[in-house]
């Protein structure tokens, strides 16, 4: 079987080191670049980590890339020329930048998700279920933890799960975003969907969902012990999308969800 030469962006990040070990023990990968957006002199596995340029990036099949969104746009431009396969973990986007996105991936295959665990992806299609079934009988809320180095907030996840609430009662998610609260003990429900960020220590990540009636509330929710599941699929999507035309996919694509 032939080897996928692997990109990974933003290889000093915490999501990146984890890739690379993923990626070591994962027969199906060649890794032949490590790149991050400012000059760093050191090498991993032989490789010397690179800056974003369409030199460090040529060799690779697909690049997966776990930044921040301004370098997710570099790496896109050098995809788009070099006509690469990206899978972006990456988080924080505004929604002309979502918008941009899918522009690129008329051009080449992206597969995006807020999160590539299996458990949270499964988690959104029952939110979006939960949510058909209870519709304007309950309102909701979207709770979120997770380790103090994480900046943005309210996380790709949390925001993935209220577009599940917003999917649900088939509204515009972005017409649904309520208050976006940072470390509060407790946060109310209302109208539209309001966001609770914690963050302390080093926690991988607990996600929750809650709908309410004022009689009763129901629970969804999810958390990571291991950050290795991240990784684990991410290096799933990018074997996936070795065989996909231009498009932008999902880890739903990936796991069939309907």
């Amino acid at each position: 079987m032939k080897k996928i030469n692997l990109a990974i962006t933003g290889c000093m990040g915490r999501m990146g080191q984890q890739i690379i070990k993923s990626a070591k023990s994962d027969k199906s990968f060649r890794l032949t670049s490590l790149t991050e957006s400012k000059k760093i002199n050191k090498k991993i596995n032989g490789l010397k980590i690179n800056l974003n340029t369409e030199e460090s990036l040529k060799k690779a099949n697909v690049i997966i890339d776990f930044t921040t969104p301004k370098c997710t746009f570099q790496i896109l431009k050098i995809a788009l020329k070099q006509k690469k396969r990206v899978v972006i973990g990456t988080t924080g986007f505004s929604k002309k930048e979502e918008n941009l996105i899918k522009k690129f991936s008329k051009k080449i295959p992206i597969l995006k998700s807020g999160n590539m665990s299996l458990g949270i992806n499964l988690l959104m299609f029952l939110t979006e279920i939960a949510s058909g079934i209870l519709d304007k009988k309950f309102l909701s809320k979207v709770y979120e933890v997770h380790h103090k180095h994480k900046k943005d907030y309210p996380s790709g996840t949390a925001l993935m799960l209220g577009k599940g609430i917003a999917t649900g009662k088939k509204k515009n998610f972005y017409n649904l975003i309520g208050k976006k609260y940072l470390n509060k003990k407790t946060f109310p429900y209302s109208n539209k969907i309001n966001f609770n960020s914690i963050r302390k220590g080093e926690i991988i990540g607990e996600h929750e969902v809650k709908f309410s009636s004022g009689k009763e509330i129901i629970v969804l929710n999810h958390e990571a012990f291991d950050r290795a599941l991240y990784s684990e699929g991410a290096l799933s999507a990018a074997k996936w999308l070795m065989n996909k035309k231009p498009g932008l996919y999902s880890m739903r694509d990936l796991m069939k969800f309907k």
